[in-house]
């Protein structure tokens, strides 16, 4: 058996670079840890860190095709970020006109959570602890 330790990181490739990072690090508050642009590639990569903790490569690459379905396709379904109070950031995300679905319990933990989307449509989630 693999002896996994943590997930490292989660790659996401955005289809406008500066509106992508302006999100996750103004609406969502990551820390941009290290940011190049390989011209051979013509690609940027941001790496972002939550409270310190590395968790997401954003890259943008020149005409990346399309997710084949929303949400139900095969792979990742969404991102989920754990956070203290989802009232609380449900309603930080609605007063920077970003949509957010109803606030929903989770049958088997009890815990509430959310969904709402990244500018390329990607779905995250808000977990409370």
């Amino acid at each position: 058996m693999v002896q996994l330790e943590k997930v490292h990181h989660i790659a996401i490739i955005c289809s406008d670079y500066p509106r992508s990072k302006a999100f996750y690090t103004e609406v969502l508050g990551l820390e941009v840890i290290r940011e190049i642009y390989r011209a051979e590639r013509e690609s940027y990569k941001c790496d972002l860190a939550c409270q310190g903790a590395y968790i997401i490569e954003l890259f943008s690459f020149p005409n990346p095709a399309e997710r084949p379905s929303f949400p139900e396709a095969k792979g990742l379904r969404h991102l989920a970020f754990q956070v203290k109070n989802v009232e609380k950031e449900k309603l930080a995300l609605e007063r920077l006109a970003i949509a957010v679905e109803p606030i929903r319990i989770d049958p088997t933990t009890g815990k509430k959570f959310t969904f709402f989307q990244d500018p390329d449509g990607l779905p995250l989630e808000l977990y409370e602890i």
